[in-house]
């Protein structure tokens, strides 16, 4: 068994109060196994999406854009990595909150990046990146019109 260490974490206090009640509906002992979980499980997707050359993914961020810059520097990092951004799509949900949702595709580890490099920005509330295999090699798949090869 591997040394345990301590390290602390700074949560708004609703953020807090939210992960507490995550903690009791899922019967977790103490917060420090409900966040050991919560890494193994991002850990073991980060792991299997790892070895996948080229992927399709959706990001999707909630944001505050009223945080100074926020969608200015969303829009540049976006610009700058346009070879994996497909599409966007920007959504009000209330008066002060957005979503945002990016579809990419590209290497699964360049699409992890850009995705870490948008949700780390400070404005960011909310942060999920979907990836699936998005093998182009041209096997033949089903559509529902009987197989065939192409790339989409």
């Amino acid at each position: 068994m591997s040394e345990l260490v301590r390290f602390s974490v700074s949560l708004e206090s609703d953020l807090l109060e939210r992960f507490d009640a995550f903690c009791e509906a899922g019967k977790f002992a103490t917060r420090s196994e409900a966040v050991r979980q919560l890494i193994r499980e991002r850990l073991t997707t980060h792991a299997i999406t790892a070895d996948a050359a080229n992927v399709a993914a959706s990001l999707t961020l909630v944001y505050d854009h009223h945080k100074t810059r926020l969608t200015d520097r969303m829009l540049d990092v976006q610009h700058a990595h346009s070879q994996w951004v497909v599409s966007s799509m920007h959504v009000h949900l209330t008066h002060d909150l957005c979503m945002e949702v990016i579809v990419l595709r590209g290497p699964a580890a360049d699409l992890q990046s850009l995705a870490a490099e948008l949700s780390g920005m400070k404005g960011i509330h909310q942060a999920q990146l979907v990836i699936i295999r998005a093998d182009e090699s041209g096997t033949p798949h089903h559509h529902g019109d009987g197989p065939h090869s192409h790339t989409h």
